[in-house]
């Protein structure tokens, strides 16, 4: 595969494409990051496959197969893919790519998806496309250096194109509009070199962070974690939010590590986003900076953040925090 910069016009139409979408789930829900690799998936042209590997997934596949665009579905049943480890998925999809010789192989950049496609990637001696923003054609796509500071364009002439979807880059598809059954599938012998022993999962009755719509972030500025509850009281108020922070305020103590929000945390693309006491440094800007609203509360008129900001006030955010929360109570 050779990768070098390139200046094409987006291509539209694309001929003898067909891709594997794999599917991340807990089980119970599909990840939302999924839906957007389907979108991906559809730019690209052609069939599109989607594989559900999971012990009682039959629900789940169910439910992929009324995915708008998804013309088939691969549902590979057993009792290996406890914590979707790449031992276990990655025999699945090479006998998948094996039976069906797609065109590409696409998956979510989540934590799972990011942790099998470079391994299936890998065994399939091409190389791996990480977290791609765009489709310009069968074989050119965008991605995102320097913090997000900078788009490359790159061409693969790799067989198979193996890449992760950043999913604030693509709309998520529609849950219905497809009428794909699932086929049953057996892939490879899965690999013994780790065993899953168990998860522990922070549970939370907010949206979560990486999917809400509205989402109240905090800076170093709000000097400890007490004061972190004027946040959670605002976001109670707006309804459907999530509390974020940044990288500074995580690693002062103020903030939990599920919260923090950049290029090493979170990559969030909320309708409404709020950062009080947040500077905007390069690298939180590279998390959040695609989303659709944003405003910045800030005593330094020179913070970074404004600059990307659609509204902003300078000013104490233990001031305005507060009487934001008040007037929208009495609305």
């Amino acid at each position: 595969m050779a990768l070098r910069a390139l200046a094409l016009k987006p291509v539209r139409n694309v001929r003898n494409a067909s891709t594997l979408v794999y599917i991340d789930h807990d089980g119970k829900t599909v990840t939302a990051a999924s839906r957007n690799a389907v979108t991906a998936a559809q730019k690209l042209g052609g069939e599109i496959t989607a594989l559900v590997a999971g012990s009682d997934a039959g629900s789940i596949a169910a439910q992929v197969g009324k995915f708008k665009g998804v013309t088939r579905v691969l549902h590979a049943n057993g009792d290996k893919f406890p914590g979707q480890l790449p031992e276990a998925l990655t025999p699945v999809i090479v006998e998948a790519q094996k039976q069906f010789k797609f065109s590409h192989i696409l998956g979510p950049a989540t934590a799972s998806g990011k942790n099998v496609l470079p391994r299936v990637a890998a065994k399939l001696d091409v190389a791996m496309l990480s977290e791609i923003t765009g489709v310009l054609a069968e074989d050119t796509f965008t991605r995102n250096i320097y913090a997000g500071n900078a788009v490359t364009t790159v061409r693969s002439k790799d067989p198979v194109k193996i890449a992760t979807v950043r999913a604030t880059a693509f709309d998520a598809c529609p849950v219905d509009g497809g009428s794909a059954a699932p086929t049953p599938f057996a892939g490879g012998a899965a690999s013994k070199a780790s065993e899953f022993v168990g998860q522990e999962l922070v549970k939370s009755e907010r949206p979560d962070l990486a999917t809400a719509p509205n989402v109240v972030c905090g800076g170093r500025a709000l000097k400890s974690a007490d004061n972190f509850k004027i946040l959670f009281d605002l976001a109670d108020v707006v309804g459907n939010c999530a509390v974020g922070a940044t990288r500074a305020a995580v690693d002062a103590g103020y903030a939990t590590n599920d919260m923090q929000i950049g290029q090493t945390g979170k990559l969030i693309a909320p309708n409404l986003y709020f950062g009080f006491g947040v500077s905007g440094a390069i690298q939180h800007l590279a998390g959040m900076k695609d989303s659709k609203v944003i405003v910045c509360v800030n005593k330094d008129p020179e913070a970074p953040l404004f600059q990307v900001a659609d509204y902003g006030i300078v000013a104490d955010l233990f001031k305005v925090v507060p009487e934001l929360t008040a007037a929208l109570k009495k609305k």
